[in-house]
């Protein structure tokens, strides 16, 4: 008796790729593959279920990628979204919908959401300062601000999450902020957004997580409870940004839904265009019905970055809705590295999977099992070419492959292809095998309904080797010349046992039990994890091929040296450096009195763009310096910022200020300046020798 037998059916999602870059393994080894396995495996148990998934095309990512070609967003979009549909058939991943976030029927539908909120008076409506471009004149949403995590100190975090940490963040959060268009320090400048009262959800929101403990991952639970400790505060529902769903509301002219407002719901629109596709009633899928034993079962497949998204916001959205359903789970994967690095779109290092799919034709399955492997399941794991190729060649080619090929090529052998008995029906008649697959049965149920795709796998895999041991002990090949019929039946239950690899194999490896199924000749529905496997006598088999073939060294050295290629070309290109000066006498160099110092007061020179005047504790007196660094820092950022003074410098006027001295700047090949900084315990004044 299955745990799902108490749903009527099911709802399954993968996160929303966004539509601005190629898909690569992480990607697979996070959202997609562990919902097509266990997709697959509702479908096998005759379950009704939908699975949906589709492009993100709105937010701020994919108008800065639009910024870095010099194209639009629209081109950018219909480019990577047809890649990334494409890529997904091409590999095998089932939806029975791939959408759009860009279509009407997506945007009348989150529109229609944020209206009924609006109506309920769930949202706060006020005034906020949000960080603003003024070299651009625009304000920034999340992603076009960088800076500093305030939880992990990761330099890179953007405005709405740390990547490195999980951690959600709001971009006033970051510390050091800058703008990604400007590349400077943005200001704060007031505007007005309507938010999503979270700290007014937060106790339904803690009791309902409560409920989840034992059923949710131990990763996903923390995380959720740790967001709930310290505290959710209102998020906006709206951005100012010129790309993405208007907010249908007059007053709100210019301003877009915020992207995680919209995304989550695309599962839904998708639902709803699915359903007139296939004449099928959306509601089913997604709202409560009248008696809740009716419901859908809802399931997220994410990554662990999107945890807070949905387990936290989207469901708060659907709460204060209140027709819709909630997730019944949230099984996120962490992290899948490579090489032993990150996976890294920014220095493309990753394995690219359209690249993959066109360097490796046919050999999907290979990637489908090497990546459920090493799933990242409940901590970060790593994926390797090595280790591709010890498990391709070590375990499909020489455990599933080879016991698979030695039982065809047998039967071929021994009785042309042809399965008959005197019973009229050849059924699994050795105990021992009946035993062990029954357990392993047993293990595949529970592990694959516990989102423990990797044990389930090994499972299956036990199951060839099963085979392989019960095939080695009987040797046909040699007792089909003292005891025939003995040969007979060992042969008999290995083909049985192959039957049974074939269902169990499905969630795994679908292209593989089609050339399975093709060689026992039966029709691929007459396989299923809860139907009978038997040949009736006089069946013919179809010719044996071979399942899988050997990974090469040459193949895995051409996946290392173009993945060491990446890395060269992305690695920082080596400045032109200036020429050396004519050396001069220690004499010469010990009239330089160089002091540390502080700033005191920073302004910008009237008229103009480079000067800026400083007063600089210098430790012997406080003294004013023009300095030509207006261009890279800001007054107000730089006032006590320790400083290298040359002090006895020739005072020269400039621009009407007297200057007495000159702070050493360091400067690479591109003319950008940055201070030579003394250690914080050197007191103003201390020598500089």
């Amino acid at each position: 008796m299955s745990q799902l037998d108490k749903f009527k059916r099911f709802t399954i999602t993968s996160a929303l790729p966004y539509a601005n870059g190629p898909l690569h393994i992480g990607h697979l080894a996070g959202a997609y593959l562990p919902a097509d396995i266990f997709v697959r495996y509702l479908r096998l148990l005759r379950k009704d279920v939908v699975y949906i998934c589709g492009s993100d095309e709105h937010g701020a990512a994919i108008t800065i990628k639009a910024k870095k070609e010099d194209t639009t967003p629209q081109a950018i979009i219909d480019k990577y979204h047809q890649q990334i549909k494409t890529s997904f058939e091409e590999f095998g991943i089932s939806f029975d919908i791939y959408h759009r976030t860009s279509s009407a029927i997506h945007h009348d539908l989150s529109q229609e959401f944020f209206l009924n909120l609006y109506e309920k008076d769930e949202f706060v409506e006020k005034f906020s300062e949000q960080y603003f471009d003024e070299d651009f004149q625009q304000f920034l949403a999340d992603r076009y601000i960088t800076g500093t995590c305030p939880n992990c100190s990761n330099p890179n975090a953007y405005g709405d999450q740390c990547e490195n940490c999980g951690t959600s963040l709001n971009p006033t959060d970051l510390i050091n902020p800058i703008s990604t268009l400007s590349g400077k320090t943005p200001v704060l400048k007031q505007t007005k957004h309507w938010f999503l009262p979270l700290d007014k959800y937060q106790p339904w929101l803690e009791k309902w997580i409560e409920t989840k403990e034992d059923e949710w991952k131990v990763n996903v639970y923390g995380q959720c409870k740790s967001w709930l400790k310290s505290g959710l505060q209102p998020r906006s529902m709206t951005r100012d940004l010129d790309w993405g769903i208007d907010v249908p509301l007059e007053e709100a002219k210019g301003k877009k839904l915020y992207v995680w407002m919209d995304a989550p719901i695309g599962y839904i629109s998708a639902t709803k265009q699915w359903a007139i596709d296939n004449g099928k009633d959306w509601k089913l899928y997604w709202k409560k019905q009248a008696n809740e034993a009716d419901d859908s079962c809802l399931i997220h497949f994410i990554g662990k970055d999107n945890i807070v998204f949905h387990c936290i916001i989207f469901p708060s959205i659907l709460h204060a809705h209140g027709e819709y359903i909630l997730p019944q789970n949230v099984p996120a994967n962490e992290f899948l590295n490579l090489e032993g690095d990150k996976l890294s779109t920014s220095r493309n290092h990753a394995v690219w999977l359209h690249e993959y799919l066109e360097e490796f034709p046919g050999k999907q399955d290979e990637l489908r099992y090497v990546l459920t492997s090493i799933l990242p399941e409940t901590s970060d794991s790593e994926f390797t070419w090595k280790d591709y190729q010890a498990r391709v060649n070590n375990e499909l080619v020489a455990i599933l492959g080879n016991y698979v090929n030695r039982v065809m090529i047998l039967m071929h052998k021994f009785y042309d292809g042809k399965v008959e008995n005197e019973t009229g029906k050849i059924v699994l008649t050795d105990k021992n095998i009946n035993a062990g697959l029954g357990r392993l049965y047993d293990d595949i149920q529970v592990n694959l309904e516990a989102y423990r795709f990797r044990q389930a796998l090994q499972s299956v895999m036990d199951m060839a080797r099963l085979g392989n041991r019960y095939l080695t002990e009987q040797e046909p090949w040699k007792t089909i010349k003292t005891n025939p019929e003995q040969a007979k039946e060992a042969l008999h239950n290995s083909l049985v046992l192959i039957g049974h690899l074939a269902a169990c194999l499905q969630p795994f490896l679908p292209g593989t039990v089609r050339k399975v199924v093709d060689m026992l000749n039966i029709p691929f529905s007459a396989i299923a994890m809860d139907a009978e496997v038997a040949f009736e006598s006089g069946h013919q088999l179809n010719q044996p091929v071979l399942l899988f073939e050997k990974v090469e060294d040459e193949a895995i050295e051409k996946q290392l040296q173009k993945l060491a290629d990446k890395k060269a070309a992305a690695a920082p290109k080596q400045p032109a450096l200036v020429a050396a000066k004519e050396n001069i006498s220690y004499e010469s160099f010990a009239t330089m009195d160089i002091r540390t110092g502080t700033i005191i007061t920073a302004e910008k020179v009237a008229k103009t763009k480079k000067l800026l005047k400083l007063s600089i504790d210098t430790g012997l007196d406080t003294r004013t310096i023009v300095s030509g660094i207006a261009e890279y820092y800001e007054p107000e950022a730089i006032i006590g910022q320790k400083v290298s003074v040359l002090v006895n410098l020739e005072p020269r006027e400039i621009k009407g200020i007297l200057s007495q001295g000159m702070i050493l700047m360091a400067e690479n090949s591109e003319g950008k300046l940055s201070f030579v900084t003394p250690a914080e315990d050197m007191h103003n004044g201390s020598v500089i020798r």
